[in-house]
């Protein structure tokens, strides 16, 4: 197996293992008002995705989704989990995640710090808009709902994952920012 492969191989199962690390002690889900959470287990499939292409970003959104789907059964925290026992909308967003990050750094990585800020917004607006229109078209909740959560969960999302995504790659590639490169970021 060559060293590019191997590579590949460990940031993608690494990635993963986060995901279900993320879910598994609930790090990936912040108290937000309201009784819901902000979520943060999208980003190890964003990562994923930058670091190693569109692939590997949709095997961890894979993980995400399957992960997210048998903690809705097991391990209910709300109401809703129940919604998300059905593979269409736990699985089938998350995707997307990865593939849709991937295109967005790709359009910017002439400017990697743009890029991966831009990579790290898209892919959380892959997941918010994906998971919230599969809830309205099944009828699981009023649009009138799906949109006030879009705006109170997905823009705060969206910024978490835009700098954790820039943070995160940014110390692993040692991208100069200012004056500050690397783990100094």
């Amino acid at each position: 197996m060559n060293r590019e492969r191997t590579k590949k191989i460990v940031t993608t199962g690494l990635m993963a293992a986060i995901a279900v690390l993320l879910g598994a002690t609930h790090w990936g889900f912040i108290p937000w008002f309201g009784g819901v959470a902000l979520t943060i287990m999208h980003i190890p499939a964003v990562i994923a995705a930058v670091l190693e292409g569109p692939v590997a970003g949709m095997v961890v959104g894979l993980v995400f989704g399957i992960f997210s789907m048998i903690q809705a059964a097991i391990a209910p925290t709300g109401p809703a989990d129940v919604w998300f026992t059905n593979p269409v909308l736990a699985v089938l967003p998350r995707l997307i995640i990865g593939p849709a990050a991937w295109v967005a750094w790709q359009l910017l990585k002439r400017w990697p710090a743009a890029g991966l800020l831009f990579a790290g917004a898209v892919g959380s607006l892959t997941n918010t808009v994906l998971v919230l229109s599969v809830i309205g078209l099944m009828g699981y909740a009023p649009w009138v709902l799906i949109g006030g959560i879009a705006v109170t969960n997905g823009l705060p999302e969206l910024l978490v994952s835009a700098f954790l995504t820039l943070a995160v790659v940014g110390a692993w590639w040692q991208i100069p920012m200012g004056k500050r490169q690397g783990a100094d970021l």
